[in-house]
């Protein structure tokens, strides 16, 4: 029985040993990688951490103001400069669209707004593994930004080869970043049809389709409709201005 007992008790304290080194290994192991230089990045990883803040700061920046980063025609909405994508300066007459390719216009503009920040991201990828001992020849390209549903893609053109004790070769990068804004700006893009076609559009009709979508639609004194397109979840959003069948003051 003491046979026994005793080795229930090592079994017990081995068990206990083993737990108490797994703790120290996990609270460790970030040190433990630095140590033994396991942290190195993929280099797709690290232009991903490096560019995705800076096209969603882009994307809220381009979707406060209709799809401009500095629209020259627009509403001002709470110091908020709202582009129109649908004015007549005319009473009784249907607007005209200002924006007939309202997508590729908000691709250019953020792709405007993140350029230099594109060129850091990819100094600092080259300093990054030269520091790490690796031979760099980065041959940087031509990007393009592209609004897809659920998501917007940056694609580099830039390749890339890493040489230490082999070669690693790159052909191109790419940064996804979870996004509703192809959601949104489609939306927006049908309310400019109905502000074309009818001088108004129907925002409930939005809203019963999709349970996730918030509208607003705010008549102001001038004739101007400011629209504000909110996805419930994400509360990212989509603003712009409009002024179609306006009428006269007193005439409402």
């Amino acid at each position: 029985m003491r046979g026994k007992k005793g080795q229930v008790t090592i079994f017990v304290i081995t068990a206990l040993v083993i737990v108490i080194l797994a703790i120290i290994f996990y609270l460790m192991y970030p040190q433990i990688k630095s140590t033994l230089g396991l942290e190195s990045k993929n280099p797709n990883q690290f232009i991903q951490d490096c560019m995705e803040e800076q096209i969603r700061e882009a994307r809220d920046k381009v979707s406060a103001q209709g799809g401009s980063i500095d629209p020259e025609h627009y509403f001002l909405y709470k110091d908020e400069k709202l582009k129109y994508l649908c004015y007549t300066e005319e009473y009784y007459q249907m607007c005209i669209v200002q924006e007939p390719l309202l997508k590729g216009r908000i691709e250019d503009e953020i792709k405007k707004e993140i350029s230099e920040g594109v060129r850091a991201c990819f100094d600092d990828l080259e300093s990054t593994f030269k520091g790490k001992g690796y031979d760099v020849n980065l041959r940087e390209g031509p990007f393009e930004v592209e609004l897809l549903p659920r998501r917007i893609v940056a694609k580099f053109n830039t390749s890339l080869t890493l040489t230490k004790d082999s070669s690693e070769e790159y052909d191109s990068f790419s940064v996804v970043v979870n996004d509703n804004l192809y959601e949104l700006v489609s939306i927006a893009t049908s309310i400019i049809s109905s502000e074309t076609r009818f001088g108004d559009s129907e925002s409930t009709v939005y809203m019963n389709y999709y349970h996730d979508l918030k509208v607003e639609k705010l008549k102001q004194s001038d004739g101007t409709t400011v629209y504000i397109l909110t996805n419930r979840d994400t509360k990212n959003k989509f603003q712009f201005a409009s002024r179609s069948l306006a009428w006269p003051p007193g005439f409402e």
